[in-house]
């Protein structure tokens, strides 16, 4: 396959730098294309948006001792005695990765005031495990519906958000016995994307979590002319409503969907595992799903990637489509854990064959000490196209 318009891009990169991508041709097609099909967009924005540059920001992060894996840390492999749990880093807003964070802190609470157990081995992926997952990540979706934006634009309480007492209080809208109601601000649906994901480590124990997108499957299948790529269309995940905090706007960013994440071990903050999952709005579900596999489990990379996941799903109120309340379950599920989330009161599609793309693709290194020596192991989800490649 050739692709000389994508070449010709490329070497205008190589001879001018951003320039050649933010100005002159390539910039002017980019404009053209869009302003043709009843768009906004201006030369004046991309040449801003290349001055202003790249954000640092600080990782926001929620250190995570449930499912009694303090026990199962092992001094000397997992970081320094004594075992305090886990830190689990991710994206700050407009990032979703508080979505993954606010679920695991509020199944935290839910098993401190006896809401859950301790889940045993024989417990994975039960009704009673998935409930508990399922209904945490719908709180943590209802508030992340409406707080994560861009936080340059708008002001987004993210340490409230993630404070012990706020999640606490959230925790109380857990309900055992049964399937919650359409909570506030509603919960954000799984849509298709196009992303990559990768992970590297080197030899000293560092490690790179890294994730790109250009959403949806092609972008907004939007082609330039003599330019090789689509546009992306991250501005899909706008809302429309005036008094929404994540109302479109010029130059602001919408809530993002990608997440890449680590793990550090509580005791001496060295590094446990780099992950993600893609997948749209399936990342936080997948972050917190395959993290307990590996912690509250003991499964390794490859078995924690490869066990059945669940998805929930909402339509956008604003487009005026009923929400759904659908949790999507991946074909290994056991049918006794199906028909107990139906007695629970959840819709239940299983999902089986190529349908199970719904689920995302994610990859892991998890890193630990053997005898003082750093060991790796990797794993990649067999529902998509990666792998796990070791360098001497």
């Amino acid at each position: 396959m050739k692709n000389p318009n994508m070449a010709q891009t490329f070497r205008a990169l190589a001879t001018e730098g951003k320039k050649g991508f933010y100005e002159g041709r390539v910039a002017q097609e980019i404009v053209k294309v869009i302003q043709d099909l009843g768009g906004y967009m201006t030369l004046e924005d991309l040449k801003y948006h290349a001055e202003t540059g790249t954000q640092e920001t600080e990782a926001i992060s929620l250190k995570f001792n449930g499912q009694d894996i303090t026990e199962k840390q092992q001094a000397g492999t997992d970081g320094e005695e004594p075992n305090q749990g886990v830190e689990i880093w991710e994206h700050p807003p407009n990032g979703q990765g508080i979505v993954a964070l606010m679920a695991l802190g509020i199944l935290q609470e839910l098993e401190k005031t006896g809401k859950i157990p301790s889940f045993k081995e024989e417990q994975h992926n039960s009704a009673e495990y998935l409930h508990a997952i399922i209904e945490s990540l719908r709180i943590a979706f209802a508030d992340a519906s409406w707080w994560v934006t861009d936080p340059d634009v708008e002001n987004v309480p993210t340490r409230d958000l993630l404070s012990r007492a706020y999640l606490a209080e959230r925790a109380k809208l857990f309900d055992p016995t049964k399937a919650s109601g359409i909570l506030d601000h509603g919960s954000p649906a799984h849509n298709h994307c196009d992303t990559v994901y990768f992970a590297v480590t080197d030899k000293f124990g560092n490690g790179i979590s890294f994730i790109n997108s250009n959403y949806a499957g092609f972008g907004s299948g939007i082609i330039p002319r003599g330019c090789g790529f689509t546009l992306q269309n991250r501005g899909a995940n706008f809302s429309l409503a005036a008094d929404h905090p994540n109302v479109l706007a010029p130059r602001k960013r919408p809530y993002h969907t990608i997440i890449p994440a680590m793990i550090t071990n509580v005791s001496d903050g060295s590094l446990h595992s780099v992950y993600g999952v893609m997948g749209g709005f399936m990342q936080p579900q997948g972050h917190v799903q395959v993290l307990l596999n590996m912690l509250a489990f003991n499964y390794h990379p490859q078995a924690a990637l490869d066990a059945p996941r669940v998805c929930i799903a909402a339509g956008n109120a604003e487009l005026g489509k009923a929400l759904d309340r659908t949790v999507y379950v991946e074909e290994g599920v056991s049918e006794r854990a199906v028909e107990g989330l139906r007695k629970l009161g959840h819709r239940v599609k299983v999902l089986t064959g190529w349908e199970r793309g719904m689920f995302g693709r994610g990859q892991i290194i998890r890193v630990h000490y053997d005898e003082g020596r750093l060991v790796y192991s990797a794993g990649s989800d067999l529902r998509g196209d990666g792998m796990a490649i070791p360098v001497v």
